[in-house]
């Protein structure tokens, strides 16, 4: 591939990345037609009739739905030996997996947990990618992170995991195996890409299986497959998200500062403080009393923003220890506080301090770090929370 045709089929990539993005945020009303049809197609490969469907209006009433008792586990030891004998559920999950093991050997493509790695020998973050790619860069490493990646932060590891952890919280371990409709674009794109720049050919049953998964990522929400009967959830209805500082692909994270950043027709609702999944009460009601019993610390730091460093330090009554000027980001201070002792249950201080980088409004966000009661200078306490001594904080030429 010369590396005019690499630089072109990069920026072909980009608008094919963010159109699946559009779909993993879409709020229209589910296309219930094409869901159907797709589903219906997925249980004939696997042998089975099609189902009859139950349209809920989100993940949360679909629990509600779904048929009672235990659900299907996927232990091969506790599987009957034929696949024919297994639950609708097991044989679908195996023939994704089947798939996606397939086209993802056709890409070389690692498995599970390791996506989200920089491949070995990849361009720096802050590189242009079109330079790295007229340099001689590999085209399939840059669409890993451009795309693959990308996704996965935006849509698997962010919308897929929030609502994935709430409904936990909701109903345990009784949730089912769900897919994940719009939330799936992220694997579905990143297989798609290849196909549609015609970098990757995968045989015309496998295009089949990937348009029906595409065809459902593109019409309905979450989905819960079962033995004669599938539970359909509704699109969400209101997604608010915004771009990951410092992200040179696009990457997006949910945030909201006045109300849910997620959001279904029957009101299930999720609040999340600049990706941070958080109660409600941190964007409706932020207040010092619900701050200082709460035992969550990264709750407590999203409410702490929201409500803002300085009526927090006010109204709270933090007791000034020490400032000095931050040597590791010239021009900002560090400031250390003592917390009351009724409030977080024990001796505490926090050091105040600047981000390093600027956030894309163009202003450094402050940010509190909790640091052991013993140390009284500013500096100390900052290198204290890098590993490092004060001494060697103070050299430090410019924190990040």
């Amino acid at each position: 591939m010369s590396r005019a045709t690499a630089v072109e089929r990069f920026r072909r990539a980009l608008p094919i990345r963010d159109e699946w993005l559009d779909h993993a945020l879409s709020t229209l009303p589910s296309d219930r037609v094409a869901a159907e049809a797709a589903v219906t197609e997925l249980y004939r490969l696997i042998g089975k009739d099609a189902p009859r469907f139950c349209w809920v209006e989100s993940p949360a009433a679909a629990l509600s739905g779904f048929p009672p008792g235990e659900p299907p586990r996927l232990r091969s030891d506790e599987l009957p030996a034929r696949e024919a004998d297994w639950p609708t559920v097991s044989r679908l999950a195996s023939l994704m997996s089947a798939l996606r093991g397939r086209l993802d050997a056709l890409l070389n493509t690692p498995r599970g947990h390791l996506w989200r790695q920089r491949p070995t020998g990849l361009t720096s973050a802050g590189e242009d990618p079109e330079e790295a790619l007229r340099e001689g860069a590999d085209l399939q490493p840059l669409l890993d992170l451009t795309v693959r990646d990308s996704l996965t932060g935006s849509v698997r590891d962010g919308l897929t995991g929030h609502v994935r952890t709430a409904l936990r919280e909701t109903a345990g371990n009784a949730t089912g195996l769900p897919w994940y409709g719009q939330h799936d674009a992220y694997w579905i794109a990143h297989h798609d890409v290849p196909r549609r720049l015609g970098m990757a050919s995968y045989g015309p049953a496998d295009d089949h299986q990937l348009d029906l998964w595409a065809a459902l990522a593109r019409s309905c929400g979450w989905w819960w497959p079962d033995d004669g009967v599938c539970v359909m959830a509704e699109r969400t209805t209101a997604v608010h998200t915004e771009p990951v500082p410092g992200s040179t692909t696009g990457e997006v994270r949910l945030h909201n500062a006045s109300g849910p950043a997620l959001r279904y027709a029957d009101g299930w609702s999720l609040y999340a403080w600049h990706g941070t999944r958080v109660p409600a009460w941190v964007v409706e009601d932020p207040n010092v009393r619900r701050i200082d019993l709460e035992l969550n610390v990264e709750v407590r730091r999203c409410a702490i923003e929201h409500l803002g460093w300085d009526t927090y330090i006010e109204q709270a009554g933090l007791a000034l220890v020490a400032s000095s000027p931050d040597p590791g980001n010239p021009g900002c201070a560090l400031h250390l506080y003592e917390m009351p002792l009724a409030a977080w249950g024990g001796p505490a201080r926090v050091l105040l301090a600047v981000n390093g980088s600027v956030e894309r409004d163009g202003h450094r966000r402050r940010y509190g770090l909790s640091v052991p009661a013993a140390l009284d200078d500013p500096v100390a306490a900052a290198g204290w929370s890098y590993g490092l001594t004060g001494d060697q904080y103070a050299r430090l030429v410019r924190r990040t």
